[in-house]
Parts: structure tokens; C-alpha cells; sequence
């Protein structure tokens, strides 16, 4: 299946988990990618794992929390693919903590990642999208934008406000051609959720010693599956971004093993 062929894709978040599962998702489609990621060693990483696809794949080092490194990267992304078709906010991270104990710096940190980042990222890239073919953009959201997820108020409210830009970004540009979706992923294992990524805009640490895990026993899988891998998320993401989800805009899709009802 080679829905990505002759489509150019920018992938941030793209050196460790659900980032880097669609960067090898999208090159085995036949896509040609620039993976972006804020850690070099992640990036390296993707390009190992990337194989016999390689040949089509481009990194780029860029911090999506500072306007500068976006303006620059996204620059730098579009010259190298000569032009933008889809694009995929994955870069995001997640920290823990008691709300009564979370730091100013830390709560806004979270938020100008997670949010800011993608926000940064879209308008330098919504340029090149316009003169793009089908062009697409995938953001990430979380169940924690709509479910109670406790210990993670900031990610929350990132993720939340991601939800509500993807809609309204989606109307905004309806009548220009370019699509505007976001994923929620629950329940997945990768950098983010276990605190190993490689990547410092993919990974958080775990909860807090201290906090009540009678309170996350509801968010076990309900298809008593077990965590499910990124790749589960990316093969959703490859598929809003393609010619199959030419007819999704303004949504977002809930990925998570049935964690919620």
C-alpha cells in the first residue's frame, strides 16, 4: 500500500515513539519525510530504524517551544522536500505532579510545548500547505482533554486546547484545501507514557510516588489487550493524512483500546 507516494510529509516528535512510528509508517508507504525532534540521538535513532527507506528521509533538529528554531526548521523542511502535503504534530511532552505543588515554570512549560509548539508549527507551515497537494495536517490531542486524567492538569489543558484549535483551524481553512484533524491517543505505550523516550519532547516522567493508583485502574484497555504499541496510533494518523480520510476534517479520533466510553 503506497497511499504516501509522491507526498511530502514534516513529522515533529518524530525521534521516539508515536512520532517516530509514523515517520516509519508514512517512508513504508512511500512517503518522503523529514522527522523533527528536539534530540539528535533520537533522531539517529529514526534513521537506523528507518532502513531501506532512509533514502527518503530527512532530520532536523528543531525546538518547537522556540519561535525561532520553528521558523527556521519549517523553513528548512519545505526546502528539502520542495514543498509540504502533510503535516504531523507529535512533539509534546508530559510531567506529573500534585496541582498544589506544580510550579508556575513547570505548568507553562507543559503548555508551551504541547500547545504553543503546535501552534508555532502550523503557521509556519500553513504557507506551504496552501500550495500543497491534498494537504493535511494531524495534531495531537489526548483522552486527557475530555477525561479526568489526575496529576496532569497542565497536559491537559494543552491537549485540551490542541482539541479546540484543530476545530477551529479546520473551518478556518475548509474552503483552502487543507484538512485539519487531531488523534487521541490512550493507552499506548511509548516514550511519553513510560518516561524512556529519547526524545525531550517526547518523554515525562512517570506519577507521582505518592500518588493514588486506585485512581487509574479505570484506564486499563477494555479490549483486555494490554497497552497497545505507537505503530497502533500511526497506522490512524497514515490514515487521516491520506487520500482514504479525504473526507475527515474538524475531528479527532480517539485511539485507546476502549479505555473510554
Amino acid at each position: 500500500m503506497n497511499r504516501y507516494e509522491g507526498r511530502r510529509a514534516l513529522i515533529t516528535g518524530g525521534g521516539s515513539g508515536i512520532g517516530q512510528a509514523t515517520v516509519l509508517r508514512l517512508l513504508a508507504e512511500g512517503g518522503t519525510v523529514v522527522a523533527a525532534d528536539v534530540s539528535e540521538q533520537g533522531l539517529k535513532d529514526t534513521v537506523a530504524k528507518a532502513g531501506a527507506h532512509a533514502d527518503r528521509l530527512t532530520t532536523l533538529v528543531m525546538d518547537v517551544a522556540d519561535e525561532t528554531s520553528v521558523r527556521d526548521g519549517a523553513a528548512s523542511a519545505v526546502a528539502a522536500l520542495g514543498g509540504l502535503d502533510v503535516l504531523v504534530n507529535a512533539a509534546g511532552i508530559l510531567r506529573s505532579s500534585h496541582t498544589d505543588r506544580t510550579t508556575l515554570d513547570a505548568f507553562t512549560r507543559v503548555l508551551r510545548v504541547n500547545l504553543v509548539g503546535t501552534f508555532l508549527v502550523i503557521r509556519e507551515c500553513v504557507p506551504a500547505l496552501l500550495a500543497g497537494r491534498d494537504a493535511a495536517v494531524v495534531n495531537f490531542s489526548s483522552t486527557s482533554a475530555v477525561f479526568a486524567h489526575p496529576y496532569m492538569a497542565a497536559y491537559a489543558a494543552s491537549k485540551g486546547g490542541i482539541q479546540s484549535m484543530t476545530h477551529a483551524l479546520a473551518a478556518e481553512y475548509a474552503g483552502r484545501g487543507i484538512r485539519f484533524t487531531a488523534v487521541q491517543p490512550g493507552s499506548i505505550s511509548s516514550g511519553m507514557t513510560d518516561g524512556s523516550g529519547a526524545s525531550g519532547q517526547s518523554a515525562g516522567p512517570g506519577l507521582p510516588e505518592d500518588a493514588d493508583m486506585s485512581l487509574f485502574l479505570k484506564l486499563s484497555p477494555a479490549l483486555g489487550q494490554g497497552f497497545a504499541g505507537p505503530e497502533t496510533v500511526a497506522s490512524v494518523v497514515a490514515m487521516l493524512a491520506s487520500e482514504d480520510g479525504r473526507f475527515i476534517t474538524g475531528t479527532e479520533v480517539r485511539v485507546d483500546g476502549g479505555t473510554h466510553f
